[in-house]
């Protein structure tokens, strides 16, 4: 379960306000790659609270709410699938959480990272910052950035289903399953498909 060891290690180095940075949707064949970035008061409970993959999409739901209401300061941002298909994925990832630590009001001084990847060869994270292997595990302020970052995604692609119903977005959200597939074969990729991702067709 995720604890406030590594923010309370962070602030023993000197830094006040430290966030954490996740981000959602690097798998997907459809849609936008979205980041967050969440400062907690510190020792703030959120019961419940875990990696967002490991959540139902009540909890998440709910927990965004409370960590929307509750944090310092949150931000969200966001690589639409045109610049994906540009840049590619880890540059789009790395440049929505930096986007999104650039967004907090206050600023963050430091950042916890998810993941074990920090620059591609166009961006880099350049908040001073750790990287942190499954760090949605770990620590509450990447838990709350993950939960941030998914409801987000997941929300937009809802809206998505909307505007292009043959995909049935708000089923999958984007992620490659055999139904994804099959309605791809019958109606080919829509503008927010990312072309990159669909080699296999």
């Amino acid at each position: 379960m995720p604890s406030w060891e590594l923010e309370l290690a962070a602030k023993e180095n000197g830094y006040s306000a430290v966030c954490g940075c996740d981000e959602a949707g690097a798998g997907p064949l459809a849609g936008r790659v979205y980041a967050a970035a969440v400062i907690l008061p510190e020792g703030l409970e959120l019961p419940g609270l875990d990696d967002s993959k490991k959540l139902s999409e009540k909890c998440r739901e709910l927990l965004y709410d409370q960590i929307a209401a509750q944090a310092v300061a949150w931000a969200i941002a966001w690589v639409e699938p045109e610049e994906i298909d540009e840049i590619n994925i880890l540059n789009s990832r790395i440049k929505a959480m930096q986007m999104a630590v650039d967004s907090l009001s206050p600023q963050a001084e430091f950042a916890l990272v998810d993941g074990n990847r920090d620059h591609g060869d166009r961006y880099a994270v350049k908040t001073p910052h750790k990287l942190i292997v499954k760090g949605d595990g770990l620590s509450v302020s990447i838990a709350a950035a993950s939960v941030m970052a998914k409801v987000s995604r997941d929300r937009y692609m809802v809206e998505m289903a909307g505007l292009y119903p043959n995909y049935e977005f708000e089923r999958h959200k984007g992620y490659g399953t055999k139904r994804h597939y099959e309605l791809l074969q019958e109606f080919g990729p829509c503008p927010i498909h990312r072309r990159s991702f669909l080699k296999k067709l």
